[in-house]
């Protein structure tokens, strides 16, 4: 089988699993409705008004968000993992998602405590402005290291920092907005309406259709920038830019969902690994269905452990982690076993004299 026929075929089992997910996520929950139920609600013939209204004000939103942040979140991973040359590099890790968790948070209790509202357009704009200040702090730092451990760990050191700081900016919350932003800083899908839909795809879109474009620069700035210069690329204000959509993408995912942490990470190398490609264009477009589809079966995931085994405090980011970790232990077995295979290998070839 050829290569493009490997992807087109990969493109078709992504879509179609997304599909089935996106379906399951609409009749699936802690009330039971039907299939025929939900095709009636969502054609606009449906009787029951508390069916209509599962479906069209809690499940649709919920799915449409969970697949439009999704996207969000592994784009912005890619895009961090191309600017820092670094295969590790992702909005938690480099303490951007921190960041604009503690601007969120800020935001959010000092509002809630005089009685106000936080619109979209807000939550939005704190943690964009707390993911700069994030990623500045990041940039400076990486002047002045050589080493891309050092600035990791850097990276990692604010994310802690951050994190430790909005903790101590909830305990001053009243009581009643407690539960709420703790819910929030977890990650967390429940309670979208179609406004936060709206928002978020007004933001997504544009920032998703601008990587894109850009996946043919990224191809050149991939293989060094000084290649990229020879090609003619602007490579600062290319860098720039880079910096600022992988930014917005991950602020708007903290704004409406809270912190989500290693999917930008792990989903890359995950397309990488399974299609055999590396190609920015191939890799951005697998990345936005593979990742509707993980977050689909996240968000079920949720629903399903807190149905069955009534766990209302259950979040999104404790199933993330715990999948992040079967990836991992996965990844680290198969290398285990390969160098164990090899060691074997090298001892048949030359045995021990005795």
């Amino acid at each position: 089988m050829t290569s493009r026929k490997r992807l087109v075929l990969s493109y078709c089992c992504l879509a179609l699993l997304l599909a089935v997910l996106f379906a399951v996520s609409l009749f699936w929950g802690s009330v039971a409705l039907t299939p025929q139920a939900v095709l009636a609600a969502l054609t606009g013939r449906g009787q029951d008004a508390l069916s209509v209204g599962i479906i069209t004000q809690l499940r649709l939103p919920r799915a449409v968000m969970a697949a439009l942040l999704g996207a969000a979140l592994s784009a912005a991973g890619y895009l961090l993992q191309t600017f820092f040359a670094n295969p590790i590099a992702g909005p938690f890790v480099m303490g951007i998602s921190s960041g604009a968790k503690l601007a969120v948070a800020l935001v959010m209790v000092a509002f809630l405590n005089h009685g106000l509202l936080t619109s979209s357009l807000t939550l939005i704009t704190a943690a964009f402005a707390g993911a700069m200040a994030s990623m500045a702090f990041v940039l400076a730092v990486s002047r002045r290291v050589q080493r891309m451990s050092i600035l990791v760990i850097c990276g990692v050191m604010i994310g802690y920092i951050c994190s430790a700081v909005t903790e101590f900016v909830v305990a001053f919350a009243q009581d009643s907005n407690i539960v709420n932003l703790h819910n929030w800083s977890q990650g967390s899908f429940s309670g979208m309406t179609w406004g936060n839909v709206r928002a978020a795809a007004l933001v997504v879109l544009p920032a998703l259709a601008a990587a894109f474009c850009l996946s043919k620069p990224m191809a050149a700035y991939q293989m060094g920038e000084a290649y990229a210069r020879s090609v003619g690329i602007n490579v600062k204000a290319f860098s720039r830019l880079l910096v600022l959509l992988s930014s917005l993408l991950a602020a708007c995912v903290t704004a409406f969902a809270g912190p989500i942490s290693f999917v930008g990470i792990a989903v890359p190398h995950l397309v990488k690994q399974l299609f055999g490609s590396a190609r920015p264009l191939v890799v951005l477009v697998l990345l936005g269905v593979q990742e509707l589809s993980l977050h689909a079966y996240w968000d079920n995931a949720v629903g399903l452990l807190t149905q069955f085994f009534y766990l209302p405090l259950l979040r999104l980011g404790a199933i993330v982690a715990m999948w992040t970790g079967q990836v991992f232990w996965f990844y680290f077995g198969a290398f285990l076993l390969l160098v164990l295979s090899s060691w074997l290998g090298c001892r048949a070839k030359d045995p021990v004299k005795k």
